[in-house]
């Protein structure tokens, strides 16, 4: 009776005037878990008897409230996904090819959906004739998608393993081959060739071309079909960073002459190191025919990966660090680092105990990179690090080649040093030097860090002259007076006279678009020895005239929680 008039209950909504899409997923969700509901109970009763008369008419209806949805709501796809989940779910093949069709006839341009319905084709149907008429409509809408074309490959590539494996199953049995009708080509992947011929005049780019190769690889019948990739690759793309370094990773893969089993720990890390200096010798070519950023950048990225792979060996790991160290330093020497790869130099330089050249590396990258904020910020964390003398004189050469727009990094790093390094004199020359130096935005932030520094080091009273001083300049945040109402409070005589003064500050500024502000200065004033709680009513009254749009709302209930208790 429940199960009836909840499922009555649902039915009437998908049957009004104006239909909501709600109202649909949420009958296909009750069908649904009631399905599961019957499954885990027959499961439990060991009961299969009268699955037609059950099951297979919730199965029917929520088929056709999927229908009904999608038919209604063509364009939401996740509606149609969620069919298409359903169907595999419930094992509905034949209901699930339907949806397939009618869901590419609607959203054609979807490439990702195609691949979907072939992979299934392929995998679950085992219809490779389907999957290919697929691929083959999907590349009439969508003639110059990599992607398409990369899984139409693999699928061909799939198709001939599988008449492969058939074909060497009938041989082991002894059968008669002629009738099965096995042609050589396909067995060879010639398919999938004639695809990526097809593709290749289409598509360029290197990255296609590897990740054909790639697909490739994963099969063991192919070494004809990857020559001739390799080959187009090298012919086409020579002067692109991408090839070289998928020739020089190549050398990696190449398979050692000695037997694994027979090998020793020691044999191994010299094959290792071979290897390794294989890859060099291909990098070093690299970059001397193609001498970009790219391509330094590619040959750094190797270095480094094999540098931080663990081995056991020091002998290897030095080798790694000092091709690693030397291969910075020709790119420096030709300029062809980037800002990132300076700093990942800087880095290694300093895990490796070798602050000097550290020092050097830092310069020449602000040599190369002036107006870079983070390039100066690097050098001046090197030479803090390593407590050099020259630090002050390193901060004002970046302050003077770097825009005032964005050196607040630069200026928080200056003070934050000075007050563990200077004196209280010249750390507070510095601040007042910072609040003229950078933009009134980014003046901000350096206020609340002098408030908060003169607090810890020369107490109330000169804090509190300071703060009365900087508001006299906009533009102010709401921490900055955040921060001079906490220290009042942790004043032993805290006077209910000063916190208002700083509250009315605060209002002038942030009134109009904060409600917490409004509540806790009412909170203070019921709450503080000396305050007056007859003040509320007009503070109330000026919020409410003061505060903008949906806020009004907000202070009126969190008000409401104040009074009754609960805030």
């Amino acid at each position: 009776r429940a199960v009836l008039r909840k499922a009555s209950a649902l039915e009437y909504k998908i049957h009004r005037r104006a239909l909501r899409k709600e109202d649909f997923i949420n009958y296909i969700q009750y069908e649904v878990n009631l399905l599961e509901l019957i499954k885990k109970r027959r499961a439990r009763i060991g009961y299969s008897f009268k699955k037609d008369e059950i099951e297979y008419s919730i199965l029917h209806r929520v088929h056709s409230l999927f229908n009904r949805a999608t038919g209604k709501w063509k364009d939401d796809v996740q509606l149609w996904l969620s069919h298409v989940a359903f169907c595999k779910q419930w094992n509905a093949k034949h209901q699930l090819s339907k949806v397939f069709s009618t869901m590419l006839a609607i959203h054609s341009n979807k490439p990702a959906l195609w691949i979907m319905a072939a992979k299934w084709e392929m995998e679950t149907r085992l219809s490779s004739e389907s999957a290919r008429h697929l691929f083959l409509r999907a590349l009439r809408f969508h003639p110059e998608c990599p992607k398409l074309y990369q899984e139409y490959f693999r699928m061909e590539l799939m198709h001939a393993e599988k008449q492969r494996k058939e074909k060497k199953e009938f041989e082991q049995a002894k059968m008669d081959l002629e009738e099965f009708n096995y042609s050589e080509e396909i067995l060879n992947g010639e398919m999938a060739r004639i695809v990526y011929r097809e593709a290749s005049q289409k598509i360029k780019g290197v990255e296609f071309q590897l990740a054909v190769l790639s697909i490739a690889k994963l099969f063991d019948f192919t070494q004809d079909l990857q020559k001739e990739i390799l080959e187009n690759l090298q012919a086409r793309y020579a002067d692109d960073p991408l090839t070289w370094d998928y020739m020089a990773r190549r050398e990696l893969e190449l398979g050692s002459l000695q037997p694994p089993e027979h090998a020793t720990k020691q044999m191994k890390v010299s094959e290792m190191a071979q290897r390794e200096e294989r890859c060099s010798a291909v990098f070093d070519e690299a970059v001397r025919a193609v001498p970009t950023e790219d391509m330094w950048k590619c040959y750094i990225t190797f270095c480094l990966e094999r540098y931080n792979r663990k081995t056991n060996s020091k002998e290897l790991k030095q080798k790694r660090l000092e091709r690693t160290l030397s291969v910075f330093s020709k790119a420096h020497e030709c300029s062809l680092l980037s800002e990132a790869l300076y700093k990942q130099w800087l880095q290694l330089l300093l895990d490796s105990s070798l602050s000097e050249k550290a020092v050097e590396v830092a310069e020449a990258a602000t040599r190369h990179f002036r107006q870079s904020v983070e390039t100066w910020q690097m050098r001046l964390q090197v030479l803090i690090q390593l407590k050099r003398d020259d630090v002050t004189q390193c901060f004002k050469e970046a302050i003077k080649h770097v825009n005032s727009k964005g050196t607040l990094p630069l200026w928080t790093l200056w003070v934050e040093w000075s007050e563990g390094t200077n004196s209280k004199e010249d750390t507070e020359a510095l601040y007042q030097r910072s609040l003229h130096a950078t933009t009134p935005a980014e003046s901000v932030t350096m206020k609340e860090m002098y408030l908060d520094w003169t607090y810890r080091n020369c107490g109330y009273k000169k804090v509190k002259r300071l703060f009365t001083s900087l508001c006299e300049n906009r533009p102010f945040s709401l921490d900055f007076f955040r921060k001079m109402i906490q220290i009042e409070k942790e004043q032993e005589s805290c006077k209910m006279l000063n916190l208002r003064e700083y509250y009315e500050r605060a209002l002038r500024e942030f009134g109009s678009t904060n409600t917490d502000l409004w509540l806790d200065y009412i909170k203070e004033e019921l709450s503080h020895p000396q305050g007056k709680p007859e003040n509320c009513g007009s503070i109330h009254w000026r919020a409410m005239k003061m505060l903008q749009g949906d806020l009004v709302e907000d202070f009126v209930s969190k008000y409401t929680l104040l009074q009754a208790g609960h805030l």
